[in-house]
């Protein structure tokens, strides 16, 4: 018997935006195996580095299958300038004609017409290709309660931006923070890059959706939740999302990947909560001259620390480092962050502040210490500092030595981080509450799953 319900699942596939909606993906498809068929769109590169290795066969559930669309790069094109920039430039113009293409094709392969469009939140325009063919429309938003507030709040931003006071009073929840806190593509009034407009027209757009996802737990920010709440018709906040177990055998790069570099028996052998965790991302390394100044504080508080470093990015480190360090220290080309963090062994995590390593570690109760590069970085440093007090940002936003050597010893061992340390904590016990039977992640998953099938 063919599926009831066939949910369209449209991925935006840059950064670091597949993973959390894919896991989303999997809860609803575990939760409705025989009632739900899903299928994914994206980029046949995001579909292979995200979801199954030839990006159509080899399913880990049988009622998820990837299909793909063109990413707009034409033939024999040569990128010049921020290959990264251009690619999501060319990706846009070729919507949303590509998307509607591979929805036509899934409603032929599987014979179930779509029932319902979940989307990355930066896709608006799946909110006029829902209207089309008559289905809710479900955006998902990615990032914290904190940056989708920012951006519905642009034009009010944007005038404080004019003014000589950049103190924010008036928007709920970012009281006594900075203008300057808020991401690059807010402040600027005429900003014109491909990724400005697409963020100014999804803030547009949110308020027709049918409910509004987000990756993050009402009770981390409870005064911004409220808000948002009397902005959509449906607002779902949903993390922590719990890694779903994939009901056969198969694995990809969806379930938690093997520890190939031994980093968690490394941890097993540290005492708890001692561990200096460094991990930036998939996409940001710290300047030369900053990479030096890390390695010098690490040298000089003698920690046991966890770095995640790419390849390239050792040839920046000060010469006999990695060999005078690797006796308290372990480097390594990638880590089960997850994993990692939920140790017990880490206690803290100097981070890029990505909203993905953000949630991830005030769930699990690890301080921060922040070192912001692009988008909401910035303002995701700053609601760890001022509203959450579970870390720190770097001074003027630059690793040195000095500072970093402070902040620490402050965080791991200094009586002023007590407060830190005890609010960290405060977090994972929210957090963890949001995700028991009755906690209100669970219920908000409960109401999306009847709003999906429903439909």
């Amino acid at each position: 018997m063919p599926a009831s319900c066939h949910i369209a699942v449209f991925i935006f596939p840059f950064g670091s935006h597949a993973p959390p909606v894919l896991n989303l993906v999997k809860k609803i498809a575990a939760s409705e195996p025989e009632n739900v068929k899903c299928s994914i769109f994206s980029t046949a590169e995001s579909n292979k580095l995200h979801f199954f290795p030839d990006a159509k066969g080899d399913e880990e559930f049988g009622n998820i299958k990837a299909y793909s669309v063109w990413d707009g790069v034409p033939k024999d094109h040569v990128f010049s300038g921020n290959p990264q920039l251009e690619r999501i430039g060319l990706f846009i113009k070729a919507t949303p004609d590509n998307f509607e293409k591979a929805l036509k094709e899934a409603e032929e392969d599987t014979g179930v017409k779509i029932s319902c469009l979940l989307a990355d939140a930066f896709l608006w325009f799946a909110s006029d290709l829902a209207e089309k063919i008559g289905v809710p429309w479900i955006p998902f938003w990615i990032s914290g309660s904190c940056s989708l507030s920012a951006h519905l709040y642009t034009g009010e931003i944007r005038k404080l931006a004019t003014t000589t006071d950049k103190t924010i009073r008036t928007i709920p929840g970012f009281e006594g923070l900075s203008i300057n806190d808020m991401p690059r593509e807010i402040q600027l009034k005429n900003e014109q890059s491909p990724l400005a407009l697409l963020l100014d027209n999804a803030a547009l757009n949110l308020p027709r959706a049918t409910a509004v996802v987000v990756n993050s737990f009402e009770e981390l920010d409870p005064d911004i939740t409220l808000d948002l709440k009397s902005k959509f018709q449906n607002l779902f906040n949903l993390s922590p999302i719990p890694s779903i177990p994939t009901p056969s055998k198969k694995t990809s790069n969806l379930s938690r990947v093997h520890d190939t570099e031994g980093c968690l028996e490394w941890l097993r052998k540290q005492s708890d909560a001692s561990v200096v965790y460094l991990g930036f991302g998939s996409v940001c390394t710290p300047p030369p001259d900053e990479m030096v100044a890390l390695s010098e504080a690490l040298e000089t508080c003698k920690f046991p620390f966890l770095w995640s470093l790419r390849d390239h990015a050792r040839n920046t480190l000060p010469d006999g480092f990695i060999d005078r360090a690797s006796r308290y220290g372990k480097f390594v080309s990638w880590a089960p962050q997850l994993e990692v963090l939920e140790s017990g062994k880490v206690g803290v995590f100097v981070s890029h502040a990505g909203w993905g390593s953000v949630l991830e570690s005030l769930s699990n109760g690890v301080p921060m210490i922040c070192r912001p590069f692009f988008g909401d970085h910035g303002l995701d440093s700053a609601m760890v500092e001022v509203k959450w007090r579970a870390g720190l940002r770097v001074k003027d936003g630059v690793f040195t030595k000095n500072e970093t050597v402070n902040a620490i010893n402050l965080i791991l061992s200094g009586e002023k981080g007590k407060e830190i340390r005890e609010n960290a904590q405060l977090l994972k016990g929210l957090a963890t509450d949001a995700v028991k039977p009755n906690g209100s992640s669970t219920r908000n998953f409960q109401h999306l799953l009847k709003m999906v099938t429903k439909s």
